[in-house]
């Protein structure tokens, strides 16, 4: 008996452990609800560790004003956390830096869902604590189970909640270690009553909503669930990565092999069933394709594809595995997934192929070992055994192949009968082996046994002695004879093999590199017409005649896109058409449904609902061919993509609706408060006129008038930059272009801008030669005003504001510059965007924020730049730089 070769490690398991080296550890304390004493079982293994001698840091700890919380804090080093300043307020946040600094064995990281405030490093906790594991320190944290991102609409139906917080499951999945803090849903809600996880008021309301007992038991579930699945992914990681074989029982796993035969859905569903009744048992549904064997049906080929799909639909995972040894094949995977339960079907087998082993399900129960087989019967149908062939015929191109094979064993007697006479006792066996050979790697393995059977027959009846009889005389030429024989079955079996193997594998690269082409056209394509165009090359391509796409468009279906043109479809097409995407099923040519169609039609099936309809002119695909294959492949892929770019369009319109609604807050909000304190201004200081009347000192009276004139001045200023900004977000923005020197528009900006400037003052540096520009002086003029008052604004008094303008290869450039507190760093780029203001100005009046905005809109306008640059005095001071384009220029130069 030979012994099994030992098992060796799963290399990609190895590899997985390779890059865990050096990175940090992380525990996950799961619990299904808030209150089930996550937050304290973390505290108290960490006290544990500590007592040991550990350096263990709590980073940060929400003990929501529970008592014995707190009390588990005493004598534990706690990180103090760091402020982050957001809209007036300070909120507290973890510090991350200083744990990366401080470098603790473990640390402790309270709310791994948590949302960190505006301004942080990571949008999320659960990356902060990524970025610790990286750096090898140990993280444990705490965990709901309700903020799993793939179980977000799950709990929506359960508790009528949505959870804004959450973790995607990858990041769980990566986690060493998984500790459930469970108690019934009954000492959950007496916790609650007693007020040890809310105040009584938030208690009281929590009970009769987020707490009710079938919502709790519900989220218990989920938890043990995912505990259960999590543990169960952890011990087929172990087993991969030590070459352990399986199958061990700690969870149910199951396998439901697929033939092209009827039972092919019959066993689908009798895998689901089993799924169910094993508490979800993960599935998958698997079919073993034999590289030598002849290829299967068109209607064996469809009843297998059919059935992956529904195996798809049940929640089940399909795989293609390929072995010429099936029974081989499908316990190696078994032992390598830890399967414990095998789903076949089996037809009634005469009692000869029982006994020659010729039937799967017996083979497989012999070799099962550990894993439990269940036999599907179904009286009537065909049997599902991997042994099936289906019925033998000779197509025109396996004639040409054995009929090569004959011609080249001729050539070789014609050899071997030269080299006979030439040469007496030559090893005329070895030409015709030859010819064997050359027959297996050109024509493949059955043209290859034909040329060994007709180059034995060759050698015996024309060169060994008797000749021109059957008959072998010398009994040493019955072993030459025989030898002969096996050798050139041989040969010919292996050579024929070796060359179906290759083309079958150049035919799967093949298929492998159209499906990636596929793959980055349809990503790269940006809309709903673009993907539609791409998906019609592709299958047109790939079927090697016509193709075409139609999309729903206003609720009727339409022909968008064709390839190599866009075809006009007829009634009956079109009926076809309507029916595939009604349906859900093929339709047209070679269907059951409207089959005098002269087009087939699938629908393209999406992952949330069908996306549209494609179709290929009759007669080009041939039913199973690998055409067909790549075809349907290719439907899946341009499925997601074209939901892909509705879901994409999708997006933009809502974030066009938000913006727009941002907008209009935002304006309404300037309108009501920014407008709402120049009119109180002028309406006191009329008011005051008014009741004074004559008796008013001429300093106050004047004092007051100038008042109302700059609270004019500044409610025309808003006037003004509301108008343009509507032109800008509307689109009716008029370009009035003319040569212009920008040194006469930048003194005239700072014209209008000198009765503002107080006790600060402008200086200008002018060269004194500067070409001309094309745009227009007027949009430009406002846009160095609106920078000029911000400068003002923001610049303290005695200050100078610098204007200087200059040629910089095709380009003339405007810089102004103040000696303001300066911009933030994280706020340069956002400077320029509609109502934003960095702080209070350092003058009286305050805009709306829309001033930069606008400049911003009219200089790119006309084709300019725009940006920031602060600080540029040491610590203080901005720079705005205006960066204009040269066009030819114009017969004259402008004026010096």
């Amino acid at each position: 008996m030979q012994s099994e070769e030992p098992r060796r490690p799963d290399p990609e398991a190895l590899l997985v452990a390779a890059n865990k080296a050096g990175r940090g550890r992380l525990k996950v304390f799961l619990g299904m609800a808030p209150g089930v004493g996550k937050t304290y079982e973390m505290l108290r293994a960490g006290r544990r560790r500590k007592a040991d001698g550990e350096d263990v840091l709590i980073g940060v700890v929400e003990t929501h004003g529970r008592r014995e919380t707190e009390s588990l804090l005493r004598g534990m080093e706690v990180m103090p956390r760091r402020p982050i300043e957001y809209k007036g307020r300070s909120l507290m946040e973890f510090d991350l830096d200083g744990a990366l600094e401080r470098r603790p064995k473990l640390l402790l990281v309270d709310e791994y869902a948590h949302s960190n405030a505006p301004g942080s490093r990571h949008p999320k906790r659960w990356q902060d604590v990524e970025e610790l594991l990286d750096a090898g320190i140990d993280v444990w944290t705490t965990l709901n189970v309700q903020h799993l991102e793939s179980l977000v609409d799950v709990v929506l139906r359960i508790t009528g909640v949505r959870q804004r917080e959450t973790v995607p499951d990858s990041a769980l999945s990566r986690a060493d270690n998984i500790e459930l803090v469970d108690i019934t849903p009954d000492e959950l809600r007496e916790r609650l009553a007693e007020g040890k996880v809310y105040v009584p008021e938030t208690a009281r309301t929590a009970a009769d909503n987020f707490f009710k007992a079938e919502n709790l038991t519900a989220l218990r579930e989920l938890a043990l669930r995912r505990m259960a699945q999590t543990v169960d992914d952890q011990l087929v990681a172990a087993m991969r990565e030590r070459g352990v074989e399986g199958p061990w029982a700690a969870g149910e796993r199951i396998v439901v092999l697929l033939a092209g035969d009827a039972m092919a859905n019959t066993l689908v569903r009798a895998g689901r069933r089993l799924s169910d009744m094993m508490m979800d048992a993960p599935w998958t549904v698997a079919h073993v394709e034999r590289p030598n064997q002849r290829p299967p049906t068109p209607e064996a080929t469809a009843r297998l594809n059919g059935a992956l799909k529904l195996a798809e639909q049940l929640g089940g995972t399909p795989v293609v595995l390929a072995g010429d040894d099936v029974v081989a094949t499908v316990m190696n995977y078994a032992r390598r997934n830890n399967v414990t339960q095998i789903v076949i079907g089996k037809s009634r087998d005469s009692r000869l192929r029982e006994l020659l082993g010729k039937v799967l399900a017996s083979a497989l129960l012999r070799e099962a070992k550990g894993a439990a087989v269940h036999v599907v019967t179904e009286p009537g149908d065909t049997d599902v055994t991997a042994v099936e062939k289906p019925p033998f015929k000779l197509s025109a191109r396996g004639w040409r192949g054995h009929v090569g094979a004959m011609g080249l064993v001729a050539v070789a007697g014609f050899v071997a009968s030269l080299t006979d006479q030439l040469a007496s006792g030559a090893n005329l066996a070895m030409i015709f082996m030859l010819s064997v050979l050359g027959s297996g790697l050109a024509f493949g393995l059955w043209p290859a046994l034909t040329a060994a059977a007709l180059a034995a027959f060759l050698l015996n009846f024309f060169f060994l002695e008797p000749r021109l009889t059957i008959q072998i005389g010398h009994p040493a030429d019955v072993l030459t004879f025989a030898v002969f024989f096996a050798a050139a079955v041989a040969t010919g079996w292996l050579s024929g093999r070796i060359r179906d193997q290759a083309r079958q594998s150049a035919a799967r690269a093949a298929v492998i590199a159209s499906l990636l082409v596929s793959s980055r056209r349809l990503s790269g394509a940006a809309t709903q017409d673009e993907t539609a165009s791409a998906l019609a090359e592709q299958i047109s391509a790939a079927a090697g005649g016509k193709a075409i796409v139609l999309l729903p468009i206003g609720g009727q279906l339409q022909a968008v896109a064709g390839a190599p043109i866009l075809e006009v479809l007829g009634a009956a097409p079109m009926a076809a058409a309507r029916w595939a995407w009604e349906k859900g099923e093929a339709a047209g040519s070679g269907t059951g449904t409207l089959p005098q169609s002269s087009w087939t039609f699938w629908p393209l099936q999406g992952v949330r609902a069908r996306a549209g309809v494609a179709g290929v002119e009759a007669n080009v695909l041939r039913p199973g061919s690998d055409e067909e294959k790549l075809v349907l492949a290719l439907l899946d892929q341009g499925a997601v993509a074209l939901e892909r770019a509705d879901l994409a369009l999708a997006a933009v319109e809502t974030e066009t609706l938000r913006r727009s609604d941002r907008f209009r807050s935002a304006l309404l909000n300037s309108i009501s408060h920014d407008l709402r304190t120049p009119l109180a201004t002028v309406l006191g200081s009329t008011t005051t006129m008014i009741e004074y009347g004559k008796g008013m000192p001429a300093a106050t009276r004047a004092d007051l008038l100038e008042s109302v004139r700059e609270e004019a001045e500044r409610l025309n200023r808003y006037v003004g930059n509301l108008l343009d900004m509507t032109r800008l977000e509307g689109g009716g923005l008029n370009l009035r272009e003319d040569w212009v020197d920008v040194r006469d528009v930048l003194g005239a900006a700072a014209d209008r801008v000198s009765r503002r400037l107080g006790k600060r003052h402008i200086e200008r540096e002018f060269p004194p030669d500067l070409p001309l520009v094309r745009l227009d002086p007027n949009l430009l003029e406002q846009a160095i005003v609106n920078i000029l008052e911000n400068a003002i604004a923001y610049s303290p008094d005695d200050t100078a504001i610098e204007m200087a303008a200059y040629e910089d290869r095709n380009n003339v450039v405007i810089s102004i510059e103040d000696e303001g507190k300066g911009i933030p760093t994280a706020e340069l780029e956002r400077v320029f965007e509609k109502f934003r203001r960095m702080e209070e100005p350092t003058d009286r009046t305050k805009g709306a924020g829309l001033g930069l905005s606008i400049s911003k809109g009219f200089i790119e306008a006309m084709n300019g730049r725009i940006a920031a640059a602060s600080p540029i005095h040491g610590d203080h001071g901005t720079r705005v730089l205006i960066s204009l384009p040269k066009t030819a220029a114009p017969p004259q130069s402008g004026p010096q």
